[in-house]
This record gives C-alpha cells, sequence and structure tokens, in this order.
C-alpha cells in the first residue's frame, strides 16, 4: 500500500511541475529532474528504488512507439546516411572516449569503464522528443536528432552486453561475435516491428469502434517490444520501426473522431509517463550515492568530466559531417551554428539509465559486482547533468544560432496551405454546380465558408477558420454530407502539398487535426 501512495503521490507532483513547466514556457523534463532532486533531499522522503522491468517494460515502449511515430517519412529519407553515420560512428567513439576517461580521472576498473562508456554512448529519444518539441528548428535539423536518438540504441544496446559480459566473466572480446549480435538485434527489431505493423494496419483497417482502436494502439507498443525481446532481439527497435511505419499511414487507417480521441488518450499517457520518469530520475539520485562507498565522494567532478567528454566527441563529429551535408547541398557558406545546435540537443536520458539498471549486480563466480554503484551514480548524475544544463539552456543557444524558423515563416506557410485547401474546394463546389445535382441555397452556404477561409488566409489570420462556424451552425444533412466530402477534397489536397515538399509535417498535421475537428463537429451534429 505505501508503494502505491508513493506512485500516486509521484503522479501528483509530476503533473503539478510539467504544468507550471508548460505555463513557464521552460523545458518540463529539465524542471521535473530538478523538483524530483530536490523532493528526496528533504527528510523523510522514502528511499526510491527504480526497477529496470518497471522503465523497461511499462515506461519505455509507449514513449518511444510515441516518438517514433511523430517521425515523418519524407525529412526522415533525406537524413539517413547521417543518421546511421552517428548512430553506429558516434556511438562507438562516444563509449571509446568515455571509456579512456573514466579509467583516467575515475577509480573504476578499465571494464567498468568501457561498460560506463556503453551505457552513456547513445543519446535518448525521450529526452530529445520532450526537449526539442517546443523548438522551431527546421524539419531536417529536428528529424536528424531525432532519428539519431531512435535508431542508435541498437548500436549502444550490443556495447552494453559485450561490455557486461566482459566486467561480470572477464570474457575476452570477440567483435566477430559482437558484430553478429549487432545484426541480430538490429535485424531481427526491424523484422517484428514492420511484421507487428503489418498486422496492426490490417486490424485498424477493419474496425472503426473507438474503444477498439484506442486498445489496439496502447497495446500495440508493448506487442512490439515484448514479441522482438521474446525472440532475443531488440525491442526497443522494434517498437521504433513499428511506431514510424505506423505513423506514416496514420491519417489513412481511421476517420477523424477516432484520430481525434487516440491523439488526445496518448497523449495523455505520454504526459503522465514522462513526467513519472524525468522526475524519479531526480529522485534516485541522492539514493545511488549514500549507496556509494565513502572513497568515491568526487563523484561530482568524475561526472562533469564525463559529460565535457561527450559533449566534446559529439562536436568533433558532427562539425566535419554537417560541412560535408551542406557542401553536397550546395551551400556556398558553411553554417558552423548548425553542429553546435546538433551538439546540444544530444541529451542523454531514460535509456541510458535503463541500461545502467540493467548491469548484472553479481559476476559468475557470485562476488558483488564492483564498482556497479558508481556506474549507476555516475550515469544518473550525467542523465541529470544533460537534462538540466542543456535542456535549460537549449532554446537560447538555438534562437542565437539563427537556425530557428521564424513565427512569421510558419504563419505564412499554413496561410498558403489553407488556401491550396480553400481553392481544392471551391474547385470541387463548381464541379457539383455544373452538375446541378445539389440545391443551389447549399452550394452558396458552402462557397461562402470557403469563400472565408480564403480571406482569411490571404489576409494571414489562420488561427480561427470563418467555416468551422457555419458547420457548427447548420444542421441541415445536405450541407453537412457536402462539407464532408469537401474536407475529403481538402484532405486529398493537404497531402499533396506535402508530397511536392511545398509544406513542412508540422503544417500537415496541424492543419489534418483541424479538418479532423471539423468534421468530428459536422458528424456530431
Amino acid at each position: 500500500m505505501r508503494s502505491v501512495g508513493t506512485v500516486l503521490s509521484l503522479v501528483v507532483l509530476a503533473t503539478v511541475v510539467a504544468t507550471f513547466a508548460r505555463r513557464w514556457r521552460i523545458p518540463a523534463p529539465s524542471l521535473l529532474v530538478v523538483a524530483g532532486l530536490g523532493v528526496a533531499l528533504l527528510p523523510g522522503t522514502p528511499q526510491i528504488e527504480i526497477s529496470p522491468d518497471v522503465i523497461g517494460l511499462v515506461v519505455l515502449p509507449p514513449l518511444l512507439y510515441a516518438s517514433a511515430e511523430d517521425m515523418p517519412w519524407r525529412e526522415l529519407r533525406a537524413v539517413w546516411k547521417p543518421v546511421g553515420i552517428l548512430a553506429i560512428g558516434l556511438v562507438l567513439a562516444s563509449a571509446a572516449a568515455v571509456g579512456v576517461v573514466a579509467s583516467l580521472v575515475t577509480p573504476l576498473s578499465w571494464q567498468m569503464a568501457f561498460v560506463l562508456g556503453a551505457v552513456l554512448a547513445s543519446t535518448d529519444p525521450v529526452a530529445v522528443t520532450a526537449l526539442g518539441r517546443r523548438l522551431a528548428l527546421p524539419p531536417r535539423v529536428q528529424v536528424l536528432v531525432q532519428a539519431e536518438s531512435l535508431f542508435n540504441d541498437a548500436t549502444s544496446l550490443v556495447l552494453v552486453r559485450v561490455a557486461a559480459g566482459i566486467a561480470v566473466a572477464s570474457a575476452a572480446v570477440h567483435w566477430d561475435a559482437a558484430g553478429a549480435e549487432f545484426l541480430l538485434l538490429a535485424g531481427g527489431g526491424t523484422v517484428i516491428g514492420t511484421a507487428v505493423a503489418g498486422v496492426i494496419t490490417l486490424i485498424r483497417r477493419r474496425t472503426e469502434d473507438p474503444v477498439l482502436e484506442t486498445v489496439i494502439a496502447l497495446v500495440t507498443p508493448y506487442a512490439a517490444y515484448l514479441l522482438a525481446e521474446a525472440a532475443h532481439t531488440s525491442g526497443v527497435t522494434s517498437c521504433v520501426v513499428a511506431g514510424v511505419v505506423l505513423g506514416g499511414r496514420g491519417d489513412r487507417l481511421t476517420n477523424a473522431r477516432i484520430r481525434l480521441q487516440l491523439h488526445a488518450v496518448y497523449g495523455t499517457v505520454v504526459f503522465l509517463l514522462e513526467s513519472v520518469v524525468f522526475s524519479l530520475i531526480g529522485l534516485a539520485l541522492p539514493a545511488e550515492v549514500r549507496a556509494l562507498p565513502h572513497g568515491d565522494r568526487a563523484w561530482p567532478l568524475y561526472a562533469l568530466a564525463v559529460a565535457a567528454t561527450l559533449v566534446a566527441v559529439r562536436l568533433l563529429w558532427l562539425a566535419p559531417l554537417s560541412a560535408v551535408v551542406q557542401l553536397k547541398g550546395g551551400i556556398g557558406k558553411l553554417n558552423w551554428r548548425i553542429p553546435m545546435v546538433l551538439t546540444w540537443a544530444g541529451t542523454r536520458g531514460v535509456m541510458p539509465l535503463a541500461a545502467a539498471l540493467s548491469i548484472p549486480e553479481v559476476t559468475r563466480h557470485g562476488t558483488p559486482l564492483a564498482d556497479r554503484p558508481l556506474v549507476l551514480v555516475l550515469t544518473t548524475s550525467v542523465v541529470v547533468v544533460t537534462l538540466v544544463g542543456q535542456g535549460f539552456t537549449l532554446a537560447p543557444v538555438v534562437r542565437a544560432s539563427g537556425i530557428a524558423l521564424e513565427p512569421a515563416h510558419t504563419a505564412r506557410e499554413e496561410a498558403e496551405a489553407r488556401a491550396h485547401l480553400a481553392h481544392a474546394g471551391l474547385a470541387r463546389l463548381e464541379e457539383l454546380a455544373e452538375l446541378e445535382v445539389v440545391p443551389e441555397v447549399v452550394l452558396d452556404r458552402l462557397r461562402r465558408g470557403l469563400t472565408a477561409r480564403l480571406d482569411d488566409a490571404r489576409d494571414r489570420l489562420a488561427e480561427k477558420d470563418g467555416a468551422e462556424g457555419v458547420a457548427a451552425e447548420s444542421a441541415d444533412l445536405v450541407y453537412r454530407q457536402l462539407r464532408r466530402d469537401l474536407i475529403t477534397v481538402e484532405a486529398g489536397e493537404l497531402q499533396r502539398l506535402y508530397d511536392a515538399h511545398a509544406i513542412s509535417d508540422t503544417t500537415r498535421r496541424r492543419l489534418q487535426r483541424a479538418l479532423d475537428l471539423e468534421e468530428a463537429r459536422l458528424t456530431d451534429v
């Protein structure tokens, strides 16, 4: 009962803190970590121990799936080469650099220093997505950071297993076996995730029950994760692939009402899980520090050294890679601010913590694994440093870089897209008028609504939609049916604009949601 009360208290705390973070326009993950750390230092606070099963089986799948679902296919195809380089090369370089630095400046043995490097080598998709959600980064920059954090986990997991095997069993490194294990983890996870996405697609196309659709959406990430883990492949990769595949088809699998319901339900689940897990990171650190031997009280300096190493290695990799990408893109003058933003956006979070907790507690001889408490403390403290230090300063760095999209740019793009949708609707109305199968009074009302939309778009007033009031007030069956038909035409035009690279994925999602809201209101009348 006490544990249940602790969890409920944590949910309340996390919800309150996250609410204030949104009101104050500061990164919620960073503030949640600080709040959790502050609560843990209060007298009488119960000691929090994070279970790896809770993180791996309960928290990670839906958060990974939600991050992957937001990944636009178009931008992902454009950056897959640099993502592949970062997901493998940068992870290996980061693990090696941290391993060397940790073996030199900390009391860790070289085996456990290698374990620490493997654990911290990959960026975290949950933290990256949560921090970048409110930043107006260019689409390809945002996708590059997010895709890297989603696809570099397979490399990191293989390194963790190899390093843990060396530390636990004093085994030699067999890189051929490690390469085969990487192919098994990444390849097997990709196959299973694709298969799960295919099965879910067939099911969702054959049902329009909102409750069943919601249950399927909530179960999908767990199915992908558990099936892959049962097959001894990467549950993380499987979950990510399933999310990317289904996210690209989401608008074609369900109707407007169900899409709105899924958006609300999944938004609530992600909000609660993110709030709780980032609070847990802050809450767990003091208890882990208390478990350290008395000789390891210099851990803050060790953590800063490791965090600085990760940032330096990342910048050294991203600077030449960014230069090559920009030169191939035909850019005359190189923008050196882009690698700085990419470097600062590469935070650590839930994934490294889950990897550290999965390290065995005893060796093959049954003796406690030396230095495991220090690895846990350094992992958690580096996560805290990156979430707080980089999290609170990421927005100013993006603004100072000058690469952020201006609000006027986004508003202009949305207004132009709304104008295209209104023109498509008006063209369809003219076709119906020529057929003379629709009462003229209905055509006039629809035409006035679309004309109002067009005028609003031309005036760059895309915040409110003039046709919504007409749709909400009308009770005429013919009008509502024709308006739904026009929404279908506008949705097709919206997809055409996106496929033609005329609008960004953010604009497409925003306008699709506006169309869904109007269609749902027409159905409710």
